[in-house]
């Protein structure tokens, strides 16, 4: 449990390396003892095969960046930071949703680069990133929110990336408002990923909607 004091500090020393006009955070001494943290948890990461149990080293490791988090968000002027944003990866690996996407908000806003281990650029990275783990939780029965797919959507708009990633999305919201029973909105999705993607395999769920709208405008 990450201290009050320690706490303070952290979310102080955010607050100032984030306020420095050059951009570059590197030579901020709150910055460099922060990062000098997050490769040793890196380094403990590296000795896990399992994903299923680096995630959940993830999501106890995240609290001890979350001082550090706010003080970017609330006052930070967009310089490049790599602990907030692997901290939004790793956050999106322990499954919260809401926090990956209070800082992807901010990145995307400041056009901040993913980590150097990522090729993707943030849009693109976290609109599949998100897809696939809803449409896992999909397949394993789960219940999945529409809100963080709808945000993602909005956040992501103009984004530049594969049509199909962002078929993807639009698959997996219109499968969410189908299980909600907002068949026009989830039958909207559905053929926009179509248009995106012709292999998206929406096919059969477009024809099962049109079916269903159909049947109940009949009434």
């Amino acid at each position: 449990m990450i201290s009050p004091a320690r706490s303070h500090f952290l979310r102080q020393s955010a607050i100032e390396a984030a306020q420095q006009d050059n951009g570059l955070l590197r030579h901020a001494t709150g910055y460099e003892l922060q990062l000098r943290k997050l490769n040793e948890d890196k380094a403990r990461l590296k000795q896990v095969k399992s994903n299923e149990t680096k995630a959940e080293l993830k999501a106890d490791m995240l609290p001890a960046y979350a001082p550090w988090v706010e003080g970017v968000l609330a006052e930070g002027k967009g310089a490049q930071d790599a602990i907030l944003m692997t901290v939004m990866v790793w956050r999106l690996d322990a499954g919260d949703l809401s926090g990956a996407l209070d800082i992807a908000e901010y990145a995307l806003k400041h056009k901040l680069a993913t980590p150097d281990d990522f090729t993707r650029p943030t849009g693109y990275l976290l609109v599949e990133e998100i897809a696939v783990l809803a449409l896992r939780d999909i397949a394993a029965g789960e219940t999945v929110e529409i809100e963080p797919l709808l945000r993602t959507l909005e956040l992501t708009d103009g984004e530049d990336m594969p049509d199909l990633v962002r078929a993807k999305l639009h698959k997996v919201i219109g499968t969410v408002y189908r299980s909600l029973g907002r068949a026009g909105l989830a039958l909207q999705h559905m053929k926009r990923a179509l248009q995106l993607d012709e292999n998206s395999g929406v096919k059969k769920s477009i024809e099962q909607l049109e079916r269903e709208i159909k049947k109940a405008s009949s009434r």
